[in-house]
Formats: structure tokens, sequence, C-alpha cells
């Protein structure tokens, strides 16, 4: 991809960049991809899920920043395209990375059948997201682990506090008319408003695409001014629904001015379409969040969503992550990944490590 703004031009042949300074031996690359259980160990910060950063506060209106964004298809493709043959990730080192995987994840229930018991039940799964006695065998027994979040619908959000009371997780709620988006948007601040009320320290909103499909950029940005004002201190993640967007330029585009507007994350997808997160989008959302950052100084997490299923398939998006924005977008604080049975294939896969042998996927039930 090769994205242009007035301050700066991103040539995705060129070796990605990252601004971080460069972390502690014990989480550079090699100690996080050598065969080790301490590898293993060092993979996860001590707490999951506590925003260690500033957080950003968005900035005036000023369309020059995205104007003149353009987007490389065929070099976007190609750096894609080559990230899964560049790196593999095994034994060891690819326990390593599933557990971290684990600390970032938002364990989703948002079906029409959910049930209060069900969200009790995906609340002990994220407190006890692996079994003890596989965590034992990887020398991680003595160490706490548990999800990123619970996200869930705002009918659930009390529910979902009570269960996780004292566990340290935080409880998301998707809201503003999820996942169309089509409500008054009266309506939608009350949505929120009712949901921080409820205890929910995060907010999934989802924007409405017409204003990026018609072009209609103040509207998208005071749209989420709104949205940030009604969550007060629980922070935002911004849905694109990068899937009805239509062109990638419109994914950076609205990735950008959802930024500007106070966003603290920016997220592919509800789930719900037809094309949800792929590393293609995800790299030109990065991008901009590089962008955002070079600008401002202040950082912005990712949150890819929907059809992110499989442990190998995790594995390239912080891959991803790492090589475009640095070793701290590995963290909960920075990356976060809504998934319901991709934690079930991690804890397969981490059997495997464990015994050589697959487990059935029915023995990891979530929910």
């Amino acid at each position: 991809m090769t994205t242009t703004s007035k301050s700066q031009r991103v040539t995705p042949s060129a070796r990605p960049r990252t601004e971080a300074p460069a972390p502690a031996a014990a989480s550079t690359p090699s100690a996080l991809l050598t065969g080790a259980p301490a590898a293993i160990a060092a993979a996860l910060p001590a707490t999951a899920g506590a925003h260690g950063h500033a957080r950003n506060p968005g900035v005036p209106y000023d369309s020059s920043w995205f104007d003149d964004i353009r987007v490389n298809l065929s070099a976007a493709e190609r750096r894609v395209a080559t990230l899964p043959g560049r790196r593999s990730v095994k034994k060891d080192a690819q326990a390593a990375w599933l557990l971290k995987a684990i600390s970032c994840i938002d364990l989703t229930t948002l079906s029409g059948d959910d049930t209060t018991e069900r969200v009790k039940r995906l609340c002990a799964k994220a407190i006890t997201p692996v079994r003890q006695d596989l965590l034992d065998a990887i020398g991680f027994g003595d160490r706490q682990l548990h999800t990123g979040a619970i996200c869930v619908y705002h009918r659930y959000v009390a529910t979902a506090v009570e269960a996780l009371d004292g566990s340290g997780i935080p409880v998301a709620a998707v809201s503003t008319g999820f996942p169309a988006g089509l409500i008054p948007h009266d309506l939608k601040l009350k949505e929120i408003e009712a949901s921080v009320r409820d205890g929910a320290s995060e907010i999934d909103i989802v924007i409405t695409r017409e204003h990026v499909l018609t072009g209609n950029w103040k509207a998208l940005y005071a749209e989420m001014q709104d949205f940030r004002a009604a969550c007060g201190d629980a922070h935002v993640k911004a849905i694109l629904a990068t899937g009805e967007l239509k062109t990638l330029r419109n994914v950076a585009k609205a990735s950008m001015i959802c930024m500007m507007a106070g966003a603290d994350f920016i997220k592919t997808s509800t789930g719900k379409e037809a094309t949800n997160a792929t590393l293609l989008v995800s790299l030109i959302m990065l991008r901009m969040i590089r962008d955002y950052q070079e600008r401002t100084g202040y950082k912005v997490g990712y949150k890819p969503a929907g059809g992110v299923s499989a442990a190998k398939d995790i594995l390239n998006y912080q891959i991803l992550m790492k090589e475009e924005l640095g070793r701290e977008w590995l963290e909960p604080d920075l990356f976060r990944i809504g998934a319901s049975s991709l934690l079930a294939d991690i804890e397969r896969q981490l059997e495997h490590h464990v015994t050589g042998r697959y487990s059935a996927f029915h023995r990891h039930a979530i929910g």
C-alpha cells in the first residue's frame, strides 16, 4: 500500500518502520520466537487490560489530514501475501505467541439467542481460558492468564460485570444500534450512557456507513465526537464495518477521521458483514494508526473482528502488528481481537503442543 498525505509518504516495499523505543531483551522478537518455557512466560504481561498510555483526546477537524490519501492496491496485496511465508512460528515459540493472543481476546457473544446463563459461562471461561494442567505442563501454571475483555449486548452488561467482579477483566458493550447503526442519533447516545451506568468500561460503537459512502466526513467526525463524549471515562472502539465501505481508500479515511474525533481503538467489523477482518484491511488501518501517532504522539489501538477463528490466523495478525507498529501493539491496551471460537482453537493448539495429539473441538466449549 502507498498512502500519500501532505506530510508523509509510506511505501510498503520499504522496511516497515517502528517509532516505539527498543523493548527489553525478554520482549524482543528473538525472545518471543525461541523455544523455551522462559520465553513462554515472558510473552505475557503481568496484567492484561490496563491502559498504560495517554488517552487519545482527538484533534480539530482538518480535511488536509486525509484528502490526499491514496492506496496502492497491488503493493498492499503483495505486502500481506508474503507475510505468512516470511514468518514461521513453531513449538514453544508458537505457544508463547498464542498465550499472548489469549490476553488480547475480547471474548464475545452477540447472538439473538444469548441468555444470562450463557453470558455467565462466557465470563467463567474468560477468567480461566486454558485448563490448568496445560498451563502447568508448559511452565505457566503460576501466572495469571485471562482474556482482554468480555463483549456483550447492553442487556447483559450488568450480568457480566457481576460475574467478573474482582477478576480485573473489563466488560465491553456493543452500542449505537449495533450492528447496522441506523437508530436515531439521540438513542445511540442514550444507549452508550446506559451501558456505562451498568458498568461497561469499553464501548464498541458502529459508525453510520452512509457518512463514509457519501463523503460526508464532517458528519462522521461530529458523530464520533458525540460518541466519545457520551462514553466519558469508558474507552471507545469505533467499528468501521470495512466490508461495507466499498474501497480501501474509504477505510483509510474513515480510520483517520475516527481517530481525529477521539477514538481509543479502531475496529474492522461487527462480525455480521459478508466480509469482516482481513490482513489487507488491517494493513491499511495500521498505516493510518502509525500516521496518526507520528502527527500527534498519541497511540490508538486496533481490533480485528469477525472471521478470526483459527490460531494460525491470529499469528499472522500479531506479526503484522509487530512489524507495522512495534512491540507495544502486542499488548491488550493497544490490541484486541474480537472472537469467540478462536479461544477454543488456541486451547486445542496448546493441548497439541503438550500431548502431541489434537483434541476434539467440542471439548473446548466457551458458552
